[in-house]
């Protein structure tokens, strides 16, 4: 609509329809008078007719002054007037007056009058019109029924008919800039109910840039004739594609916080950073790191080198992009390692580095061809290269491609890809510190398990120690294979508590307690008591607010003799052990249940259970048998079902009954630590073992090396005869010095060469050194020299000292074992 047409029709909506008039001669005389004056003063015409029009005004004073005005052969406006209302109130009304000439050649004026509040309301709305359809951001159309353009602001959108009036917008909008039958749809909607439509979000194209969309804020008001029906649509559409921009462009950086960095996985937070890129902001993305990062490694702050190899760590392509075919994951990107190079400037820099497709083909073709030939082949449009740093160190950097069908990256998405790198960054090195902490913590965690079980005859023993995963990397659990004097062997699995350092240092002091109490030769039962004392003192010494604390802390003890083949066992809140028999039988072995360590309550009880050459004997923690998703007994059950396997009792080696129960219950990631100790017990057989009573007089010496040195004889140890004889003098010596009956002489042929005295007595020996004038006191000093190890032990009914010497070399030592040392 043209600006004439335009003012017209303002005038149109705005002109008062019931403006006040009256007429006067050129005596000052009234000579008509119109409704709209009766209305703004309450005379009739008949009473004003005839009479001065000054006599109207409140102050005749003024009369003067406006008559004066009047003589003009010109419409004049006269300014503002307070005259009289028929009830003597004031009005005040805004005068002009409008020549005239009579039939008879006389002058009259017509004199025009407003209430001034009336005008002050008809600016305002003038203003308002002009505001809207000149000034106001909005474009402003106006649609008849029939959806035709009735009106229409300044602010005509480009690419649209010069000429709208009468037309609808199917014939003027252009082809593809908006959809038409949504549009249109809209418009009956409101048409048909009534009801305003507000701040409807409308896509169309740009007229001017086809790679830029437009988004638009649309509201359609009916317009109501003074009965109410809807006669006509008003739009009022705002450009709202910064704000839409904007908005997606925080949805995105919330999406990249949600989607990356969901485990502390080095590979795959890199993986998501491009899995999120393609294809809502990249055709192709690929992630380089350097190699430091890739193997949890410190990465080095400062300046880095002009030169420095990056090592492809994800990458990711639409269909038909190029995928791996550049670089393989895990290989070193050729285009990092040359000096100069575009990854080298821009880690230099640590500023983005944005190409377009010609100004990258000119840095590829030179050095680099086929890299070259294969963004020719894929029509990069746009390259854009981020470096990827956290906590002042280079991480590696992060490419993002576009290829010909797409918009060329701005500014806009330089900002949003260093959010999206920053985030993935951040992510990246929680995972490679995670990886560093973690490895450094399993390693604390190995050296305070067992590397290697020993090599004994009397079991055959193998373990499985899996971690919990995700989080918690460190557990409490642990197990031990203790060898003890006549070739005993005790067995013990123990569980602390919570996860996290304390509870593997606490494990590891636990374990070093077991340790030192079972070479006390300690029984079950009297060996818990001493645990549960020591807890407690764990407890005391803990700093308070520490994590992983010993309180709670459950544990079974086994200890096995191969001699007697009785196995006694206690347990402190653990898990019973389980016992597969040759045969195959599977029993749960019911022992007393003592309280946790460190809670005190009931004395911890043992019993006993004689094995059978052959038998497995298998201890756990509850990790193995107990889930969130499985209870004990359920798990317990399970446990029973994989020993039961007809195949559990043939297995050669108890590693692979570890592999096959840890494979069946449990899953790939366990959610609690579990471990898991096979034993496979063997009796040491009557041609391995010798016991000899002996009586309490000195003349027995003599007779107790020469069985000694016969037995030795019969076993081909021929050459720790000297040595025996001199330990087994000794010994017998004390006993019947020191001692009481009965004295009992006992040589074991097992991993070392044992030898035993038993005596009445608990009397305790000791080493001294003895003085050049003491004639005795050198026996057990010279027993300490010749032997391996040696010690004592009590039992009911009195003492043994024994001694230990090595076997020759040529010696089998035992049946073997085997020690498979696992974390998982």
């Amino acid at each position: 609509m043209h600006d004439s047409m335009f003012n017209s029709a303002l005038g149109d909506l705005v002109e008062p329809w019931d403006a006040a008039y009256a007429t006067i001669d050129a005596h000052g005389v009234l000579t008509s008078w119109s409704p709209g004056a009766q209305r703004l003063l309450g005379y009739t015409a008949d009473e004003v007719r005839g009479r001065r029009g000054a006599d109207l005004l409140h102050t005749p004073a003024d009369t003067a002054r406006y008559v004066g005005r009047c003589r003009t052969a010109e419409t004049t406006a006269l300014g503002t007037a307070v005259v009289r209302h028929r009830d003597g109130s004031r009005v005040e009304v805004g005068l002009w007056v409008h020549p005239l000439v009579s039939t008879a050649g006389e002058p009259h004026w017509l004199i025009q009058a407003e209430d001034t509040e009336a005008i002050r309301q008809q600016d305002l709305g003038r203003a308002l019109l002009r505001g809207l359809f000149t000034e106001s951001p909005f474009h402003i159309d106006v649609f008849d029924t029939q959806l035709r353009f009735v009106a229409q602001n300044a602010r005509r959108l480009r690419g649209f008919a010069s000429k709208v009036l009468g037309l609808t917008m199917r014939e003027v909008a252009p082809d593809g800039l908006l959809d038409l039958t949504a549009f249109e749809a809209r418009q009956r909607q409101v048409l048909a109910t009534g009801e305003a439509l507000v701040a409807t979000e409308v896509p169309s194209g740009h007229p001017d840039d086809p790679d830029h969309d437009k988004a638009w804020s649309e509201t359609i008001v009916p317009l109501r004739s003074g009965s109410g029906e809807v006669i006509g649509l008003a739009h009022a559409v705002f450009d709202v594609t910064e704000k839409v921009r904007a908005r997606e462009r925080l949805a995105l950086v919330n999406d990249a916080s949600s989607r990356i960095g969901s485990t502390l996985d080095v590979l795959r937070t890199a993986q998501e950073l491009t899995e999120f890129a393609v294809p809502v902001f990249a055709d192709h993305a690929y992630v380089n790191l350097l190699e430091p990062v890739l193997g949890g490694e410190e990465p080095v702050a400062g300046p880095v080198a002009e030169a420095v190899p990056l090592r492809r760590a994800a990458s990711s392509s639409v269909p038909g992009g190029p995928g791996g075919a550049a670089v393989v994951t895990g290989d070193v990107d050729p285009l990092t390692s040359g000096a100069g190079s575009l990854f080298a400037r821009a880690l230099a820099s640590r500023e983005l580095v944005l190409l377009t497709g010609e100004e990258l083909l000119a840095e590829l073709t030179a050095a680099w061809p086929d890299r070259a030939a294969l963004a020719r082949e894929h029509g990069v449009r746009s390259w854009l290269l981020v470096p990827m740093a956290a906590r002042g160190a280079v991480l590696g950097a992060v490419v993002f491609v576009r290829f010909g069908g797409r918009r060329a990256f701005e500014a806009d998405d330089e900002l949003l890809a260093e959010e999206f790198v920053a985030r993935a960054a951040v992510c990246i090195d929680n995972a490679s510190r995670y990886t560093r902490e973690r490895t450094t913590a399993l390693a604390l965690q190995r050296s305070l398990l067992p590397q290697h079980l020993p090599v004994l005859g009397a079991v055959e023993a193998a373990w499985r120690y899996l971690p919990a995963s995700g989080h918690t990397v460190l557990g409490g659990d642990w197990f031990d294979v203790i060898p003890l004097s006549g070739a005993r062997v005790a067995l013990v699995v123990g569980d602390v508590t919570g996860h996290g350092l304390h509870s593997a240092v606490t494990m590891g002091r636990l374990r070093t307690a077991v340790r030192t109490l079972a070479d006390l030769d300690l029984s079950p039962e009297e060996l818990l008591t001493r645990l549960d004392e020591q807890v407690h003192r764990l407890q005391d010494g803990r700093r308070e607010g520490l994590t992983g604390g010993a309180a709670g802390t459950t544990c079974v003890y086994a200890l096995f003799d191969p001699i007697t083949r009785r196995c006694v066992l206690a347990r402190a809140g653990h898990p019973p052990p389980v016992r597969v028999s040759a045969d195959g039988k599977v029993e749960l072995l019911d022992l007393p249940c003592g309280p946790p360590l460190g809670l005190g309550g009931a004395p911890f009880e043992s019993s006993e259970v004689t094995l059978t050459d052959g038998d497995l004997l298998v201890l756990y923690t509850d990790g193995l048998v107990e889930s969130r998703d499985q209870s004990i007994d359920v798990g317990t059950e399970r446990l029973r079902e994989a020993l039961s396997d007809p195949q559990v009792p043939s297995f050669p080696r108890p590693g692979d009954i570890c592999a096959a129960v840890t494979r069946q219950l449990l899953p790939e990631h366990p959610q609690e630590d579990a471990a898991l100790l096979v034993a496979r017990v063997h009796a040491l057989g009557p041609d391995r073992h010798v016991t000899w009573e002996l009586a309490s007089e000195p003349e027995v010496v003599g007779r107790a090396r020469t069985l000694a040195a016969r037995k030795l004889a019969e076993w081909g140890l021929e050459e720790l005869e000297f040595t025996t004889e001199l330990v087994v003098s000794e010994l017998v010596t004390n006993a019947i010095r020191y001692g009481n009956p009965p004295i009992t002489l006992r040589l074991i042929r097992d991993r070392s060469l044992i030898c035993e005295v038993s005596d009445g007595s608990s009397t305790s020996p000791h080493v001294r050194r003895a003085l050049d004038t003491d004639e005795g006191g050198r026996g057990l000093y010279m027993v300490a020299q010749l032997v391996q190890l040696w010690g004592t032990r009590y039992h009911a009914r009195g003492k043994t000292i024994w001694a230990e010497q090595p076997l020759p070399a040529a010696e089998p030592q035992g049946t073997g074992a085997e020690a498979r040392p696992s974390l998982g």
